[in-house]
């Protein structure tokens, strides 16, 4: 078992005779990367090797403040049924420290050096408390809000203006730290974030995961891979995306392709997150396998990826949420997205294309979840075409 090369510092170039897609210079839309660090994490706490494994990413993991709103921002109501987790994904091109990822890196990972961050993936996690099992529920990138800041706009835009704002504060107050400055701006965009999801579902963020874009093609590398399934063959310029039908097996920059695809599917940005879900599932699904918990090379791998990529508010015990979520320790956990009005609405200036919902309805929705036993949403998107046996854990998407 010892063997298995531990990660590089960053990416290692695909290996001769891969096909590797079409460098393509886009934003990444990644999905899942927190939760599926999270179970990651639990999956650590149940044998011998993992536990001290566990023990090690608990001590060494990156926290933030991301919940500590200012007094005149008040939450909604902690007892709403259920314990929620909001996690995210970013698509920032720095490392943990704030250090620009190196341009050879950049490349694989099918991007270029870009200033802002963007919240591609946003998944609230909903722990029921009378035992019900777990949800995720997905909120669409360009879905329309209020934002924190006053006046509108999409949710993924909320981040990097308030992180942006805080570090010009700093710098005319005098602040030269580039690493402080990276540090608290980073924890500015986090809490409008928290505010604006608050704002928006009426729910009560109890916990904060963030897993950054480098740290998603870690995880995917350390796993060996993650098996998915296509209905159709299908290619996209712009994602990088060129797959052929029925189940294959995607990782670091294919994988990125695989979740942040949304031309030329269907049903457009739901599809994609209908593909972001089954990437996810199937992830967990691996990750709690018999061969990659008893495998120590394996296990040593995770755990160096979620040391490198996986932020928390300082409340968050991990083996606590171990003990709670066990429905997704055991992979039983149903994916969902907010109900939406339409996924082709336009911004009131007429500029932007957006998703619109109605915010009544999802705080419905989200009420409704903390005692509902069957899910709404989400799920696979039919299409059919695939005559092949499909492994356990994978579903077959546009």
């Amino acid at each position: 078992m010892d063997d298995v090369p531990k990660p590089t510092p960053y990416p290692r170039p695909a290996a001769t005779g891969d096909a590797p897609p079409r460098p393509r210079r886009r934003p990444l839309r990644t999905a899942g990367r927190a939760l599926l660090a999270l179970v990651s994490v639990a999956a650590l706490a149940t044998t011998g090797y993992a536990w001290a494994t566990y023990h090690e990413v608990q001590g060494n993991v990156h926290t933030t403040d991301a919940l500590d709103l200012p007094a005149d921002k008040p939450a909604p109501p902690a007892d709403d049924g259920g314990e929620d987790i909001l996690l995210v994904g970013t698509d920032a091109r720095t490392d943990m420290q704030g250090n620009a990822l190196p341009p050879q890196v950049l490349k694989t990972l099918r991007t270029e050096q870009t200033s802002g961050v963007n919240t591609d993936t946003i998944i609230v996690v909903r722990l029921p408390k009378n035992g019900a099992k777990p949800y995720a529920v997905s909120i669409p990138r360009d879905t329309w809000i209020d934002v924190p800041r006053g006046g509108q706009g999409k949710i993924n835009s909320v981040y990097g203006p308030a992180k942006q704002a805080k570090a010009d504060e700093l710098r005319r107050q005098g602040r030269r730290d580039a690493a402080g400055i990276e540090r608290d701006s980073d924890q500015a965009g986090r809490q409008a974030l928290v505010q604006a999801v608050q704002d928006f579902t009426q729910v009560r963020i109890d916990h904060y995961a963030e897993v950054n874009l480098l740290g998603f093609y870690l995880i995917t590398e350390s796993l060996g891979g993650v098996q998915v399934c296509l209905n159709h063959a299908t290619e996209d310029k712009d994602s990088g995306a060129d797959f052929r039908a029925g189940v294959q097996t995607v990782s670091g920059g294919a994988a990125l392709s695989f979740v942040r695809q949304r031309k030329n599917l269907p049903r457009g940005d739901l599809d994609r997150i209908v593909r972001q879900q089954a990437f996810l599932s199937s992830a967990l699904h691996q990750v709690l396998s018999a061969g990659v918990l008893a495998n120590p090379g394996t296990l040593g791998d995770l755990a160096d990826a979620l040391h490198r990529s996986l932020v928390l508010d300082p409340g968050f015990d991990l083996l606590q949420f171990a003990e709670k979520a066990k429905g997704l320790a055991t992979g039983d956990v149903t994916f969902t997205t907010i109900p939406v009005i339409t996924i082709n609405g336009r911004s009131p200036d007429g500029q932007q294309s957006v998703v619109e919902a109605d915010p009544v309805a999802v705080r419905q929705f989200f009420a409704g979840l903390a005692g509902r036993s069957a899910g709404a949403g989400g799920g696979g998107a039919p299409g059919g075409g695939v005559a092949q046996a499909v492994p356990a854990g994978v579903s077959c998407v546009n």
